[in-house]
């Protein structure tokens, strides 16, 4: 029998999770290929298809990873996509969770640096990015936006591992 997945978190409330070996050759495996059969994953790490099954079980429900389908927003109609930089007064908690609450935005971190927080779009066109940038805006605590839009997506990748 197998042991189950070391994940623990190292203390509480700070969000770190340690995982043993076998975890993290798993999700290096699906971080390869997202689809490959747990029976695959199993030989490669020298686990049953089973016990694969339920480590990556618990790596989802830990909060470890996710396994998502990745689309090209290109090839769906969205040719416009953009980085905005966003400067507030008051609470960056609360306007975080308001920019998040809009649908067109996909990515919203809060920074150090010449931007409070910076959020991610994608967009049908020029038109569109200029109706998110008016919602961004009637924000109350919302002082100044700057858009950096994305001309040539050189590398995107999904695979930084485990370390």
């Amino acid at each position: 029998m197998t042991t189950p997945p070391r994940v623990r978190r190292t203390n509480a409330g700070s969000g770190t999770v340690v995982l043993d070996d076998l975890s993290k050759q798993i999700i290096e495996q699906l971080q390869r290929d997202g689809r490959m059969p747990y029976a695959a994953i199993g030989k490669a790490v020298g686990l049953s298809e089973a016990a694969v099954r339920q480590r990556v079980q618990r790596l989802q429900d830990a909060g470890v990873m996710q396994i998502v389908a990745v689309t090209d927003p290109l090839t769906l109609g969205f040719p416009r996509q953009a980085m905005i930089g966003i400067n507030i007064e008051g609470d960056l908690e609360a306007v975080a969770d308001e920019l998040a609450a809009i649908d067109e935005i996909d990515y919203v971190v809060l920074t150090a640096g010449s931007f409070d927080v910076i959020v991610e779009v994608v967009c049908e066109g020029d038109g569109h990015l200029l109706d998110i940038l008016s919602k961004i805006r009637a924000i109350a605590a919302v002082r100044a936006t700057e858009s950096f839009v994305y001309l040539k997506l050189r590398k995107q990748t999904y695979s930084w591992g485990t370390r």
